[in-house]
């Protein structure tokens, strides 16, 4: 199943090396990887999405990473409300004629074209990594000259919500 694991960290040469070390070192694949300046000055972000087998070794993973010198903050967020986007950028073979068709396809997906050639439109789309695969579904057929992909970015909702029991006046 895969994890997705929040770390705010000091912002120094070598945290990510180390953070991702560790993950290799537990045989961690890491899906997606992020990292970026945070609101508090000197502190970075990183967000990774881990496919992780069983439950334990997520925990395992938590500790292990609360343990590093430079590691100011562990997550996993996966089970919470979340807010989680990419960016994509994508190099589309268009030819003029099946520019309109193309358009009309991308279209749903606000997609924004940021560059235009003879025979290629790029586009930026940004949304959840499943309105990405789609994305890239669709516009397949057509030809990808060049695709390039952040990885998921993510953190928790203001409000969570709260799994209160259901009454029924059927019982």
């Amino acid at each position: 199943m895969k994890r997705v694991i929040t770390v705010t960290v000091i912002n120094q040469s070598g945290v990510l090396n180390r953070v991702t070390g560790l993950l290799m070192k537990r045989q961690f694949n890491i899906e997606s990887i992020t990292v970026g300046h945070s609101e508090q000055p000197g502190m970075s972000k990183m967000t990774f999405i881990v496919h992780v087998e069983d439950e334990q070794k997520i925990e395992q993973l938590v500790k292990q990473l609360q343990k590093q010198i430079d590691v100011i903050k562990v997550n996993d967020i996966t089970d919470k409300a979340i807010v989680m986007r990419e960016l994509a950028l994508v190099k589309v073979v268009s030819p003029p004629h099946a520019r309109s068709e193309i358009n009309s396809i991308v279209e749903p997906f606000r997609a924004t074209v940021i560059d235009s050639g003879k025979n290629v439109v790029t586009y930026q789309v940004t949304g959840a990594p499943e309105k990405i695969e789609a994305f890239i579904d669709l516009v397949k057929p057509y030809g990808i000259k060049e695709l390039a992909r952040t990885g998921a970015t993510a953190f928790t909702r203001e409000i969570q919500k709260v799994n209160s029991p259901q009454l029924s006046i059927l019982k």
